[in-house]
Parts: structure tokens; C-alpha cells; sequence
């Protein structure tokens, strides 16, 4: 779900820098760029690369995964420690393609974010509250690897939120390999399988949306 935009951003870029799953998506419209990729190990140093080649007046373009406004602070802060112009990019955000595939509306939805390093104590609160309150539907971004779908749901099984409550996790949204599941809560806390760090979750409320699929027949 790459933009046109930033396709264009690519195409003319001189240097194009990022984490190699996400250079990996992106080659068809490299160009002619240089192509950086980076690790965590060495990603100030590329980023160092980037911000010199930018002094000199190079196109340089800085890739990364998930929504930009939500899971690439941490590099956004590196780059602008570095630079002093930045123009962001935004692709179809995760959250959007969640909302489309589970038939929901934006603004009918609460979203949190638990992709941080900070202990997720009062994120996992505001969880528990959303869920009680059952009045918007709950679209949530699992932390790699701690935090995924097996033992968040069963931390809110603990917290009192009944085991029916049904959920939907996406994994991979719009890439090869993309996979949906859906059950309970109950069911969820029993997984035993692995999950993709690009993994979504989607908390609905049936009857808001039965609510929206009836105004939208009284339309029609």
C-alpha cells in the first residue's frame, strides 16, 4: 500500500537507506539510487551516511515499516537529530487496511499503540477501560515479541474482560503471506503459534457495527 507519492520519492532518490525487510518491498522503484540497508547494530551509522550525503545536497530517502506516525518514532528522532529538513510520507496506514478488512469505520474506532520500548502499564489500562466501556470499536498494535496476541489476551482475561469477547488478528495487512484469524479471547489466550511483528488486532463491538451496516441499507 505504497502511495504514489512515495513511489515518486524513491524513483528520484540518490540514496535510499533502511531495515533490509523494508528495502526488500521497495526495489521495484529504486531507481538508480544508492541503497544502504541497516540493522540495529549499525543503524547511526548508516544514518550518519544519509544525513552527509544530505548536506551535500543528495536526495536521500530513510524507508521503515508500519504507520509513520505511530511505530517509527524512535527512528524519526535519529534522522531529525541529523538533518534539518524533513518531509513525511505517509503510506495507507495499517490501521486504515484493519478498518477495511473488518468492515469498521475510522470514527467509530479507539486505537493503541503498545510498539514502544516504555513498560505498556497504562496503555494496557486504557485497553481494559475501552473494552469495558464497549462503546467504540479497539484497534491495537501488539509489541514484537512480549507483548503479541497469545498474552496480551490473556492478560485481559485476567483483568476481567470475559473470555467470548471475540476478536480479529491480522497479520501482514496488503503483503505475501497476509492471514486473518478470528475468535475469542479464551481461544486467543491458548495460541500457541507465532505471530508476524507486523500483527494487528481489532477488538469489535457487533452491535455498533450491525448499527452502521443498518443506517447504510436505510440509505441505499
Amino acid at each position: 500500500m505504497l502511495t504514489l507519492r512515495g513511489q515518486q520519492a524513491l524513483q528520484k532518490a540518490d540514496l535510499v537507506v533502511g531495515f533490509k525487510t523494508v528495502l526488500d518491498v521497495v526495489t521495484p522503484w529504486l531507481g538508480n539510487a544508492e541503497v544502504r540497508p541497516m540493522a540495529y547494530r549499525d543503524q547511526e551509522e548508516v544514518l550518519e551516511y544519509a544525513g552527509q550525503q544530505a548536506a551535500l545536497g543528495k536526495d536521500c530517502v530513510v524507508c521503515c515499516w508500519g504507520d509513520l506516525n505511530v511505530s517509527a518514532r524512535e527512528l524519526l528522532l535519529r534522522v531529525k537529530r541529523r538533518v534539518d529538513r524533513i518531509e513525511l510520507i505517509p503510506g495507507i496506514s495499517s490501521v486504515q487496511m484493519a478498518c477495511a478488512r473488518a468492515g469498521i469505520s475510522l470514527e467509530d474506532v479507539v486505537f493503541i499503540t503498545l510498539h514502544q520500548r516504555k513498560e505498556p502499564v497504562s496503555d494496557m489500562l486504557e485497553l481494559v477501560h475501552y473494552l469495558n466501556e464497549n462503546k467504540r470499536h479497539v484497534i491495537l498494535l501488539p509489541r514484537p515479541f512480549d507483548l503479541m496476541p497469545a498474552t496480551i489476551a490473556s492478560r485481559l482475561v485476567d483483568e476481567g474482560i470475559p473470555g467470548s469477547r471475540p476478536l480479529t488478528i491480522y497479520q501482514r495487512l496488503s503483503l505475501e503471506g497476509e492471514a486473518e484469524w478470528q475468535g475469542s479471547l479464551e481461544e486467543c489466550a491458548a495460541l500457541s503459534q507465532e505471530f508476524s511483528d507486523l500483527t494487528i488486532l481489532v477488538f469489535p463491538v457487533p452491535e455498533l457495527h450491525a448499527g452502521r451496516e443498518a443506517d447504510a441499507q436505510g440509505v441505499i
